[in-house]
């Protein structure tokens, strides 16, 4: 299912807060009347006396100053996107706390503004470790940073991004590879500035293969052009050679690990493999869910 999303306006640092919920639908001008004499009687912020006459919520005015800092997010109810999404829907939780101190360990290791350290893959051993669901929320917090970002679905067996983000899946990755489509099926994310989604495209016979292909490398070159960050979500690497195959491709990889699921030794297995084959390896991270 195709979502249509409001995309955020690039606003000036002078776009007052109850012009941005009215622009929203989320305050009327009838309503900002009293707010705005409150306001001026007792010397409060617009969103202190809006809270006080119980027009507005703290969460209407920290969805307001988000679009004021251009820090753009989703508010539950408003799109069908996944409740995985934390980063977009819950971006004041602790979750998303941790996504963003995760995204500042990532861009002092790793996202270095060089060529070679634009793109990194997400990995782990088995199935239901949390891939899918650190890919998407990385990318959507180094959006949420400015960074012109890419995720691209490379589980071409049991994808999951776009169900996440609640966007078609005719084309992606594996009409590239196959030839059959090209860079016009990444498909632009306008709630967020500066964040675009490639999903898998459809299931092929033969994913390995075309990852395989030079024109996997042709395409990740290009994108490394047109992008500050590339986040890849790959298989379960213990069953599949395909997250070996994309994890050379980008030069980096994270592995994602649940705790009482992921094994330790298939972790240390597969970051051993990994780094015989060139791939650095920068870091693991582990979820509690």
């Amino acid at each position: 299912m195709q979502v249509s999303l409001q995309p955020v306006q690039r606003v000036s640092g002078d776009y007052s807060i109850g012009a941005i919920l009215v622009d929203a639908g989320k305050l009327t001008l009838d309503e900002a009347e009293p707010i705005l004499r409150l306001q001026k009687e007792r010397n409060l912020r617009f969103g202190e006396a809006a809270i006080q006459l119980g027009i507005l919520s703290e969460d209407d005015i920290k969805f307001a100053l988000a679009r004021q800092y251009r820090y753009p997010y989703l508010r539950k109810g408003e799109t069908s996107v996944s409740d995985e999404l934390v980063a977009a829907l819950q971006p004041f939780s602790p979750q998303a706390e941790a996504l963003r101190a995760l995204r500042s360990q990532l861009v002092m290791r790793w996202f270095t503004g060089e060529p070679e350290r634009k793109a990194l893959s997400i990995i782990s051993p088995g199935s239901r470790e949390g891939r899918s669901y650190l890919a998407a929320n990385m990318a959507v917090v180094f959006s949420q940073l400015g960074e012109r970002t890419l995720l691209i679905d490379a589980d071409m067996r049991r994808p999951r991004q776009h169900k996440m983000f609640g966007i078609e899946n005719r084309s992606g990755l594996s009409s590239i590879l196959s030839n059959r489509g090209d860079s016009s099926t990444i498909q632009r994310i306008p709630a967020f500035m500066d964040l675009s989604i490639l999903p898998s495209g459809p299931t092929p016979p033969n994913p390995q293969e075309l990852l395989g292909r030079p024109m996997f490398n042709t395409f990740m070159a290009n994108m490394v052009d047109e992008f500050d960050v590339i986040i890849v979500d790959t298989p379960p690497a213990a069953r599949y050679a395909d997250a070996n195959i994309v994890s050379m491709r980008t030069g980096g990889a994270l592995i994602a690990a649940r705790q009482n699921r992921t094994s330790l030794r298939d972790s240390q297995l597969l970051a051993g493999g990994l780094t015989d084959l060139g791939v650095m390896m920068v870091g693991s991270v582990l979820s509690t869910f």
